[in-house]
């Protein structure tokens, strides 16, 4: 048993199992299927649901918060959802596998979300509809990448600017030449 009685299962769902269950639902299982590959009915995962939630408002430690963080990026390998995908296209498993294990791929999708956002679109939508990247997906990528890219910053700020700063240019473009253009593109100075 913990030390924190706050890490304590709530109704046999432990910490791990949310974490997994809200990353699965994230990248597009039902409530229904998560209840099910946690064995147990619904009533009993909706409230164990909002309980894991109030847990985290209340532990001043952010230890919930940090251990569900590190659970969540790891839901593909949670014994219970290991083999339980949202169901879609081969092509998108590709890109789902590669955001995962191709950090260049996921930062520049990172980028291109951004910008997404800075012309007005839902970045989280447009990398769906492009790729069949779910925003839980993209989130457990985020998780893998974060501590190796915070490393890389350190060892060479420089060259992680310059590579940002051509995908916001290479997406800028996309993004404007969707739209018919930028605002300002034919005003002459």
């Amino acid at each position: 048993m913990s030390q924190n009685p706050l890490l304590e299962p709530i109704h046999g769902i432990t910490l791990e199992d949310y974490s997994a269950a809200c990353a699965k639902m994230g990248s597009g299982l039902s409530e229904d299927q998560v209840a099910t590959a946690l064995g147990v009915e619904m009533p009993v995962w909706q409230e164990a649901n909002l309980l894991w939630q109030e847990r985290m408002k209340e532990d001043a430690t952010y230890q919930i918060v940090t251990l569900f963080g590190q659970h969540f990026g790891t839901a593909d390998q949670h014994p219970k959802f290991s083999n339980l995908q949202a169901a879609v296209s081969p092509e998108a498993t590709g890109y789902i596998e590669k955001i995962k294990t191709d950090k260049d791929f996921y930062q520049e999708l990172e980028v291109a979300r951004q910008v997404a956002y800075d012309y007005g679109l839902d970045g989280a939508s447009w990398i769906a509809d492009q790729y069949g990247i779910s925003l839980g997906d993209f989130q457990i990528a985020a998780s893998l990448w974060n501590e190796q890219i915070h490393r890389d910053i350190a060892a060479d700020s420089q060259k992680y600017m310059r590579t940002q700063d051509a995908y916001k240019e290479k997406y800028r473009q996309q993004f404007a030449n969707a739209q018919g253009g930028n605002v300002a593109d034919d005003i002459e100075f």
